[in-house]
């Protein structure tokens, strides 16, 4: 196996398809229209199809996360929602004291 490869069983995996699924459905809930709406929902779509193949590729994730990010972020009912989701894909980043 690759040096940094992610198994389907790698609890970060699962990590971000929770909190993937957690912010699509605040973003399902939220009442008020958001002219991103669409946008948030594919990328988080994406997000989870990544997860879902096991080995997502670190700056695909923060691509995402960006565009998730820039169609949702202001919205103060899902600010809690998408930190996870930011969190989540930071788990896969390597560790600040690698070469």
């Amino acid at each position: 196996m690759a040096e940094g490869a992610v198994v389907a069983d790698d609890p970060r995996v699962s990590e971000l398809r929770e909190a993937v699924s957690r912010l699509r459905r605040a973003l399902a809930g939220h009442p008020a229209p958001l002219p991103d709406r669409d946008a948030a929902e594919e990328e988080l779509a994406a997000l989870d199809a990544m997860a879902r193949e096991g080995a997502p590729e670190l700056s695909r994730l923060r691509r995402s996360l960006l565009l998730v990010a820039g169609a949702v972020g202001s919205v103060s009912a899902l600010s809690q929602s998408l930190t996870a989701v930011h969190q989540a894909v930071d788990n896969f980043a390597p560790p600040k004291d690698a070469p």
